[in-house]
């Protein structure tokens, strides 16, 4: 016999339930954070490569393409977003500058 949560009504999902509660959180009896607080705190996510950030942006790439610089990217243990980008700038030293 499987176990049966008891945080949901009997055929309702859980995040079903949960979607139709509002949430009303009070942050009144949280102290401010002082600046050498804040100046401590660690940046959350990959650190940038390199002195400058790497740029965010969206592309459309044909699916084989996508699929071979994945491909590439595994066998040579890299991500395939750092592979496309060695392309890329590869390219445009040789052809482009």
């Amino acid at each position: 016999m499987s176990k049966r949560s008891a945080s949901s009504a009997p055929g309702t999902p859980a995040v079903a339930s949960a979607r139709r509660t509002p949430r009303k959180i009070d942050f009144s009896d949280i102290p401010e954070s002082s600046a050498a607080q804040l100046g401590a705190m660690r940046r959350v996510g990959r650190p940038p490569l390199g002195d400058v950030p790497r740029q965010l942006i969206a592309i459309r790439l044909d699916v084989e393409v996508l699929t071979q610089f994945r491909r590439e990217a595994q066998r040579r243990r890299v991500g395939y977003q750092t592979l496309i980008n060695e392309v890329l700038a590869q390219h445009v030293r040789k052809d482009v500058a």
